[in-house]
């Protein structure tokens, strides 16, 4: 395991690679979702494969990475996810977004499609929610931080089953940790996001992932999205909220592994 820190203007950007530390190794390329941070995959990662290089790093305004002020555009988002793989000589990856980190990956391909060979698509669309939608959360944070929206968050990002569990806890602790500014910051970003038109010009061999009890992005929005790009594949993880790789990671990494092993990273 090793630590980077990647300057890029006034944000500083956090890092880690696992697995085979080696620039020439194969390369998957986790961005993570509004709220979280990279111990979102915490749990896939030993369940993957050896051999690979696995990179993981922290949006800006979320864990480790620095907190510039809010609003934040998705293009500085994708920026950022732009020189995370230039800094740690990222090229040909597989990009696996999960939610918020799945809109960076689309527009990521978009941009830099010699840093992309294929795209995992987790729990995330083209176009997420509604302008009204985002600024009615961003009023709620600024007026009671990230706690004032905790608890609905929880209710998307989990089934009911495992909310009722312990191990949903580091989950709010995860959540209600992240800065308010980075928080606002990053729902301005989705707010503004439309990515139907340039992710339909994509082609690269994508998986889209998606839960049946996903009120965030449901199974039907998250087929919609990668159907815009010819060729993708669709598989659903049934019993589970928005953030599928946190509460079935089993089955994330399952599916993940089949999908590496048929663009021959392992």
């Amino acid at each position: 395991m090793s630590e980077h820190w990647i300057e890029r203007g006034e944000v500083r950007l956090y890092a880690r690679v696992d697995g085979l530390d080696h620039r020439i190794a194969p390369t998957v390329v986790f961005a993570n979702s509004l709220g979280t941070d990279l111990r979102l995959w915490h749990k896939v990662l030993p369940l993957l494969p050896d051999g690979l290089r696995l990179v993981r790093y922290d949006m800006r305004g979320h864990g480790r990475s620095s907190v510039p002020p809010a609003p934040y555009s998705m293009g500085a988002l994708i920026g950022d996810a732009e020189a995370v793989c230039d800094a740690l000589a990222v090229r040909d990856c597989v990009l696996v977004g999960m939610s918020l980190g799945g809109m960076v990956a689309q527009g990521l391909a978009v941009k830099r499609l010699d840093l992309v060979r294929a795209m995992v698509l987790a729990n995330t669309a083209a176009k997420v929610g509604t302008p009204e939608l985002w600024r009615t959360r961003i009023e709620a944070v600024r007026a009671g931080g990230v706690a004032a929206v905790a608890d609905a968050a929880m209710e998307r990002w989990f089934s009911r089953g495992f909310r009722g569990t312990p191990d949903a806890a580091p989950w709010r602790e995860m959540l209600t940790a992240t800065p308010a500014e980075g928080y606002m910051g990053a729902c301005a970003a989705i707010a503004g996001t439309d990515f139907y038109t340039p992710t339909s010009g994509l082609r690269l061999p994508t998986l889209g992932i998606a839960s049946s009890e996903d009120t965030s992005t449901p199974p039907d929005l998250v087929r919609e999205t990668v159907d815009l790009i010819p060729g993708s594949q669709f598989r659903l993880i049934r019993k589970v909220g928005h953030l599928s790789c946190a509460e079935d990671p089993i089955a994330f990494a399952e599916i993940l592994t089949g999908f590496l092993e048929g663009q021959g990273l392992v």
